[in-house]
C-alpha cells in the first residue's frame, strides 16, 4: 500500500506514525513545503483527556511529548488587576517547534519518508498512491482547488487576533482582559516551555481600528500591545514570528473525501483557539483516520466512510462549542460590565460545555465565590441556589426563577378552559414553578390558532380562567401570567396531533402584516388595513382588562413565532409599502401601538412581558441589530422583561438546535439593552438553569417540554439541591422525608461517577 501525505504539521505526522506502525509494509511519503525546523506558532495545548489518548495510541510519542511539556492544573481569569484562580483543569503546553521535531523523530524511527522544502502543486504525480492525505492547513491549496467536491465553506469571523510569544513565565493558563479607551483586549496566555509563553491577543475589529493597528507591522503591534499589557507582561517583552493580525476562518466541509483523497486537520475543519488547540483536533482526527485506513487497507471508500462516521459528529460538536465561545469573545465588551466574579464565571462557562456543577467538581471554592457574590448582589442568603432566589417585576415577586413556558394544550372548547387546564396549571403551581405563563390565549374568536385554543374575549371565558388563578393564589406561591396573542396567518389549523399546520375545514379568514401564506397548504391572509388595526388594538386592550378581571398577575404579549404581531416585525413576512413596513422603526409601529394599549389597560403595578423571535433562522430574516432595537423600543414603552425565543417565522427555517441553544440571544438583549430577559430552548436540568442565571445570560429560565411530563420538576430540583423551601403545600410536606434523601443519594452517585470518569493527571512527577 502506498500513502502520500501533503503537509507536515502535527496531524499529518501523527497519522503517518500510527499508520506505519499498524501497516509496517506500507510506503508513506510525507511532503512539506517548509523546512523541517520552520514553525510559525509558539505553543500548543493538550488536555489530560487528549494526553491519555496519545498514551494509548503511541506511548513513545506520548513520552517524548511529556518529557518536554509545561503542565498546569490552574487557570486564572484576570481583568484590570482583579484575578481569580480556578484549579483542577489539567492541561499541558508544548512548543509547536518541539512538537514537530518529536513527531518527525518518531516518523523516522517508524520508517516514514519525510520530504521537506518540497512544494507540491499537482496531485497527478501521485496517481500510483492508494491514499492521498491532504493536511496542508487552513489555506489548503488542494482543498481550495476542489471546493465544490468537498462542499467547502469558509467564514471569516469578526474579531482580530495576533499570535505572539513572551519570555514571561506563567504558572497557570491565564486570560488577561484589559479595558482601554479603544475597547476591550484579551490575551490568551500559557507557558509552553521554560522561559517561553504563548500570548494570543484578541479584540473586536472596531477596537483594532480605533487603536490604529496595521496587519503586518509587527514592530508597531509589539509597541502598542506592550503598552496596553505593561502590568501583565511584568517587565518582559513580546516576541514575534510572522505575527500578523488576522481574522479567524471558520472552515467546514460537507464531504471529507473525494476518490482516494481525504482531508485532515485545519484543511478539513477549524475550531477557534479559545476552546482548544487546532493541533489537538488534528491529532485526534489523525488517530481516527489511521485506524480506518488500517482496518480497510484495500477499500478506500470504506476507510473514509468509517473516518467520517467516527469523527464528524465529534468535530461538529467541537466546532459548535468553539463558535459559541468565539461569539462570547466577539462580544466581550458587553460582559465587561458584570461584577468580576460573574464575569469570571461567564468566561469559564461561555461555550455551554462547562456548567456550575462541572466547575464545582474541579474547584468548589471558585463556585462558592461565584454563588456568594450572586446572592450578595441580590440580597439573598449566601448558600441559596440561583434558581431558587426571588425575582421582582414591578409589585410581583416570584418565589423562584423557573418559569413554565407557554405550551399549547389545544384542549379548549369554544375558547373555554376546562378541568384539563385546571389540572394542568394547578399541578405545575403546586409543583413549585415560580411563574406560569399560559398557552397563547386569543383576543378574539378568529385570533385562535386551532379550535382547541383558549380565549379571553367572553365573560364565560373570564370566569373559567378565574377559577384557575384563584386556586393557584389560594394554594401555592406561584404567580400566573397570560400570554395574549393573535394567530395571524398561522390560524385556523388543525391540532398538532391531527395534522402539522394543515387548515381546518371551513377556516375563518386570516389576517397578517402582508398577504403571504405560511406554507403551501395555508390560505393567503388579508393584509391588515387601518380599520383592522383599530379593531385589533381595541381587542388587545379589552383582553388586558379581562386578564386583570380573571386574576392574572402578569401579561405576556405574543410577538414571536410568526404570529400576527411577529409578522410585522420580520422582514420576511412584512412586505408593506406604507408607514408600517420597510425599516425596523416602521415595522415596530403597530406592535408598539398594541403594547401601549394593553399597558394602559392593565394595572400599573402588574408587569408585562413581550415575547419575541430573535432570529428567523432563514436568509434575510430579522437581524441582531433589529432585535436590539425592538427590545429597546418595548423597554421604552414600558415592558418589564423580554422573553427571548427564536424561529417559527417561516416554514423553511433551518434552526441550529442544541442544549441551551437560545441563551446567546437572551444574553445579547439582556446585556446590550439592559432589560431583564427570560430564556428558553432545550434547557433540561437544574444545573443548566443555575449556570445560565449565574453567568448573567438571563434573569428567568423557562421550561416547556420538561414540565409536560414532570409537573414536579421544581420539587425534584429543590430536593437535588437540598434546598429547604417553605412553599410546599401542607398535604404534600410529608413527602420531604422521602424525596430529599433520595435525590441527595442520586446526586452523590452521579458526582462520584463523574469523578471516576475524569481523566488522570499527566503531570510529571
Amino acid at each position: 500500500m502506498k500513502i502520500t501525505v501533503i503537509g507536515g504539521g502535527p496531524g499529518g505526522l501523527y497519522f503517518s506514525i500510527l499508520t506505519k506502525k499498524a501497516l509496517p509494509d506500507c510506503q508513506i511519503d510525507l511532503y512539506e513545503r517548509n523546512k523541517a525546523d520552520d514553525s510559525f506558532g509558539f505553543g500548543v495545548v493538550f488536555s489530560d483527556e487528549t494526553l491519555s489518548e496519545f498514551l494509548t495510541k503511541d506511548p513513545k510519542s506520548y513520552e517524548l511529548i511529556r518529557s518536554r511539556f509545561a503542565y498546569w492544573d490552574d487557570l486564572d481569569v484576570a481583568r484590570d488587576g482583579d484575578v481569580v484562580r480556578i484549579t483542577g483543569n489539567g492541561f499541558c503546553g508544548c512548543s509547536r517547534k518541539t512538537l514537530l521535531e518529536l513527531l518527525q523523530q518518531r516518523c523516522r524511527e517508524e520508517g516514514v519518508n519525510l520530504h521537506f522544502e518540497t512544494n507540491i502543486t499537482d496531485l497527478n504525480q501521485f496517481q500510483d498512491s492508494d491514499v492521498i492525505v491532504v493536511s496542508d492547513g487552513i489555506n489548503s491549496v488542494f482543498r481550495d482547488q476542489m471546493t465544490s467536491d468537498f462542499g467547502t465553506e469558509k467564514v471569516l469571523k469578526n474579531n482580530r487576533f495576533v499570535w505572539m510569544g513572551s519570555t514571561r513565565p506563567l504558572d497557570a493558563f491565564t486570560y488577561f482582559f484589559r479595558s482601554t479607551p479603544y475597547g476591550t483586549f484579551v490575551a490568551h496566555t500559557y507557558q509552553y516551555e521554560a522561559g517561553r509563553s504563548t500570548w494570543i491577543f484578541e479584540c473586536s475589529d472596531a477596537t483594532w481600528q480605533k487603536a490604529g493597528f496595521q496587519e503586518t507591522d509587527e514592530a508597531d503591534t509589539i509597541q502598542k500591545l506592550e503598552a496596553i499589557f505593561k502590568d501583565e507582561l511584568d517587565g518582559h517583552t513580546l516576541i514575534s514570528n510572522r505575527s500578523h493580525w488576522r481574522q479567524f476562518p471558520a472552515i467546514t466541509n460537507a464531504n471529507w473525501h473525494k476518490d482516494n483523497i481525504v482531508l485532515l486537520g485545519d484543511a478539513k475543519a477549524t475550531a477557534h483557539y479559545s476552546i482548544g488547540s487546532g493541533t489537538k483536533l488534528a491529532m485526534e482526527c489523525a488517530i481516527a483516520l489511521s485506524e480506518a485506513v488500517s482496518k480497510h487497507p484495500n477499500d478506500t471508500k470504506s476507510a473514509f466512510d468509517q473516518y467520517e462516521k467516527v469523527r464528524r459528529n465529534r468535530v461538529e460538536m467541537i466546532q459548535h462549542a468553539a463558535n459559541v465561545s468565539l461569539d462570547w469573545f466577539e462580544h466581550m465588551d458587553r460582559h465587561m460590565q458584570h461584577d468580576f466574579m460573574q464575569f469570571a464565571f461567564g468566561v469559564m462557562t461561555r461555550s455551554k460545555k462547562v456548567t456550575f456543577e462541572n466547575m464545582a467538581l474541579r474547584d468548589t471554592s471558585f463556585t462558592q465565590k461565584v454563588l456568594t457574590d450572586f446572592n450578595i448582589r441580590n440580597k439573598n442568603l449566601p448558600e441559596t441556589p440561583a434558581a431558587f432566589t426571588p425575582f421582582q417585576l414591578r409589585e410581583m415577586t416570584l418565589k423562584n426563577r423557573i418559569v413554565m413556558s407557554p405550551m399549547g394544550q389545544y384542549s379548549a372548547e369554544n375558547g373555554l378552559v376546562s378541568d384539563w387546564h385546571f389540572m394542568h396549571y394547578g399541578a405545575r403551581a403546586t409543583g413549585g414553578v415560580g411563574l406560569i405563563l399560559t398557552e397563547m390565549t386569543a383576543i378574539s374568536e378568529t385570533g385562535r390558532i386551532t379550535l382547541g385554543c383558549p380565549g379571553i374575549y367572553t365573560e364565560e371565558q373570564i370566569v373559567n380562567w378565574k377559577r384557575i388563578t384563584d386556586f393557584i393564589h389560594q394554594n401555592t406561591a406561584s404567580k400566573i401570567g397570560i400570554q395574549l396573542g393573535h394567530s395571524g396567518r398561522k390560524g385556523a389549523v388543525k391540532k398538532p396531533w391531527e395534522g402539522n399546520h394543515e387548515p381546518i375545514e371551513n377556516p375563518w379568514d386570516l389576517i397578517a402584516a402582508s398577504a403571504i401564506p405560511f406554507n403551501e397548504k395555508a390560505a393567503t391572509p388579508k393584509a391588515i388595513d387601518l380599520q383592522d388595526m383599530e379593531q385589533l388594538i381595541n381587542e388587545f386592550a379589552q383582553a388586558a382588562r379581562n386578564a386583570d378581571k380573571a386574576g392574572f398577575d402578569m401579561i405576556e404579549l405574543q410577538a414571536h413565532h410568526g404570529f400576527l404581531l411577529a409578522s410585522f416585525l420580520s422582514p420576511l413576512t412584512n412586505k408593506r409599502q406604507d408607514s408600517f413596513g420597510g425599516s425596523i422603526e416602521n415595522r415596530l409601529k403597530f406592535p408598539l401601538l398594541v403594547f401601549t394599549a394593553i399597558r394602559n389597560a392593565f394595572p400599573i403595578e402588574k408587569p408585562i412581558s413581550v415575547r419575541i423571535s430573535a432570529s428567523d433562522w432563514a436568509e434575510n430574516g430579522i437581524t441582531e441589530e433589529d432585535c436590539i432595537l425592538i427590545s429597546r423600543a418595548f423597554k421604552n414603552a414600558g415592558a418589564d422583561i423580554i422573553n427571548v425565543s427564536t424561529g417559527n417565522t417561516v416554514s423553511t427555517q433551518q434552526p441550529l438546535i442544541g442544549r441551551m441553544w437560545q441563551t446567546p440571544f437572551s444574553d445579547t438583549i439582556r446585556n446590550t439593552v439592559a432589560i431583564p430577559t427570560i430564556t428558553t430552548g432545550y434547557i433540561q436540568d437544574i444545573d443548566q438553569i443555575n449556570t445560565i442565571l449565574l453567568n448573567g445570560r438571563a434573569d428567568l429560565v423557562a421550561l416547556g417540554r420538561p414540565l409536560l411530563l414532570d409537573p414536579n420538576f421544581v420539587r425534584n430540583a429543590q430536593a437535588y439541591e437540598q434546598f429547604k423551601t417553605d412553599d410546599i403545600p401542607q398535604p404534600y410536606q410529608a413527602g420531604i422525608s422521602h424525596l430529599y434523601p433520595l435525590k441527595g443519594s442520586e446526586r452523590k452517585a452521579v458526582e462520584g461517577m463523574k469523578k471516576l470518569l475524569k481523566p488522570e493527571s499527566h503531570k510529571k512527577n
